[in-house]
């Protein structure tokens, strides 16, 4: 089985204080860890905003990604301005079953936005799909806090049969 790693809007903008409260303030040493440790196709992919405000606009410092992706050597680098890496600028299906890519390994943000729904949506698609919650990180959300929403994430992608939920430990 090949395994692609997919590194899903780990993005500078996400550290704008108008996201609110986040959770898991390990997830970028667990996103450092796992591309030290990866011998398999990456995927680094960028949420492109199409919002006036958003810090995630194309020609802003928040559209790049973190330092914790510098010195990474991607396969594949693309955008969308969707939750699902699955609908952006390139195929993702089509590229990873192109290299024989059967299982992907999602990390990045936010955890129960656009991590979540490429999870779902890739194990619609027949992918064996590993998210590496601790790995990942979001925001509270209305009567939700960030923990709450993760653990929420968390079931419903077991829960539903979309992914095994698991750590960076259990991946590296």
């Amino acid at each position: 089985m090949t395994n692609a790693l997919i590194l899903v809007d780990v993005q500078r903008g996400f550290a704008d204080p108008s996201w609110g409260r986040r959770n898991n303030p390990g997830a970028e040493a667990n996103i450092a860890r796992l591309l030290a440790s990866w011998r398999g196709p990456l995927v680094l992919v960028r949420h492109d905003s199409t919002e006036p405000g958003s810090p995630l606009r194309p020609g802003q410092d928040g559209n790049r990604f973190t330092p914790e992706l510098d010195g990474a050597v991607p396969d594949l680098v693309f955008a969308k301005s969707v939750n699902s890496a699955f609908h952006g600028e390139v195929d993702l299906d089509a590229w990873l079953r192109g290299r024989g890519v059967t299982g992907i390994v999602l990390a990045g943000v936010q955890t129960n936005m656009c991590v979540e729904t490429t999870a779902r949506v890739g194990g619609n698609l027949g992918y064996r799909v590993r998210v590496v919650l601790d790995a990942t990180f979001t925001f509270d959300l209305e009567d939700l806090s960030a923990d709450e929403l993760a653990r929420a994430t968390a079931t419903n992608l077991r829960g539903g049969g979309f992914a095994e939920v698991v750590t960076t430990d259990d991946v590296v």
